[in-house]
């Protein structure tokens, strides 16, 4: 009893050793209950023949387990009348000796390797010890022996679903009483014993542990200063639309006022048409076409009109032939416009500001860009308002 008592008490101790990091949530009543069926066999621990006094047992179990770990049920069991068959004393009904018990169990693969995990695992583990009634079935003049017994043993449990289990549970059951003894003492006796191998099938009644991961203060910590950072963005974006609104009204303010107030029409006396002037060329040639000329003109025009005006004449060139011919032939357009200007028109030099600008890239037809492209400055800009 002593070491029963020291197994129990190192069971109970590893198990508070393998408490892992999830809490275990609390389940309802018949959640991982289960209702089982067993067969199998019995025979004398010792004094008898192991296999000429086996007998058949059936038996019925029902089993709560409380905790991952450890469990509770009772269980029934009856053994197959035999005894005819060896010329021993007869029993009277078709069962020879019957127990019915209480125990207590503990999962040894969630004891020593953590739970959690439960669900899909495919075999476990468990020790099973209990106590009860038993009783023997006897014929006159021999009366029925009832006894105190207590049982204990292993379960080899393989679960194919996660509501089904087959077991394999070897146990030895003790008679406690000291028979033929004046004076009963409870005694584990080899003679007095008897060893079961049992197969059975069990249901699952209720579902399956649920678990919750405990929370850590720090990662608790850092969401709760996460929060009083949105906190602080959120007051941050409720100042900034309260400055947006006020914004808005100050603008739609404006707009009212510019609505309400007389349309001005603002007019610049120049523009890009008036002072820009193109004169175009034949590929390789610098020199002014005849259809080219009346562009000229209007530049020298322009120039008598305005005194105070100037002109600046950019020579550009097609990509035809090689770079340094194109970059000549733009700056040889421009001085040609110039040279016309000066000499046919009498347009004085430092009126006019004429450079090559080599390859010109301004048009998508790439004839256009053998050009020279004349802008006119008047002198002085001048603004009317009415």
């Amino acid at each position: 009893m002593k070491k029963l008592l020291l197994g129990a008490v190192l069971l109970a101790i590893g198990g508070l050793a393998t408490a892992n990091a999830q809490l275990l949530q609390q389940p309802k009543f018949f959640d991982n209950m289960s209702l089982g069926v067993k067969a199998g066999v019995a025979t004398p621990l010792n004094h008898g023949a192991f296999f000429g006094d086996m007998r058949a047992v059936v038996g019925l179990d029902l089993q709560k387990m409380i905790t991952p770990i450890y469990g509770a049920g009772i269980e029934g069991y009856w053994s197959i009348n035999t005894s005819s068959w060896q010329n021993q004393i007869h029993s009277k009904t078709a069962f020879d000796a019957s127990y019915v018990g209480a125990y207590g169990v503990v999962n040894l693969n969630s004891l020593f390797g953590g739970y959690g995990n439960e669900v899909g695992r495919v075999f476990d583990v468990a020790v099973r010890a209990g106590a009860g009634w038993g009783h023997n079935f006897q014929n006159e003049p021999v009366a029925d022996h009832n006894f105190f017994a207590t049982k204990a043993g292993l379960d080899f449990n393989f679960h194919p679903s996660e509501r089904v289990t087959i077991s394999l549970s070897p146990s030895v059951l003790w008679d406690m009483s000291d028979a033929d003894v004046n004076q009963s003492s409870a005694a584990y006796n080899a003679n007095r014993a008897c060893f079961n191998l049992m197969a059975g099938v069990a249901v699952r009644l209720g579902d399956g542990f649920s678990y919750t991961d405990p929370y850590n203060q720090g990662e608790v910590d850092a969401l709760n200063a996460r929060i009083n950072e949105l906190r602080g963005d959120l007051d941050n974006c409720s100042n900034a639309l309260a400055q947006a609104n006020a914004r808005n009204r100050q603008l739609e303010a404006a707009l009212d006022a510019c609505n309400k107030k007389a349309p001005q029409v603002v007019k610049e006396s120049t523009d890009f048409y008036q002072t820009v002037r193109y004169v175009f060329f034949t590929i390789g040639k610098y020199n002014i076409r005849p259809d080219q000329a009346p562009n000229v003109e209007q530049i020298a025009v322009y120039l008598k009109n305005h005194p105070k005006a100037t002109v600046v004449i950019k020579g550009y060139a097609s990509q035809d032939g090689p770079l340094d011919v194109n970059e000549r032939l733009a700056k040889q357009r421009a001085e040609s416009v110039k040279e016309s200007l000066i000499k046919k028109y009498g347009i004085a030099a430092n009126r006019i500001d004429a450079s090559g600008q080599g390859i010109g890239h301004m048009f998508d037809e790439e004839s256009w860009n053998r050009v020279a492209i004349c802008i006119l400055d008047a002198g002085s800009k001048t603004t009317t308002t009415k």
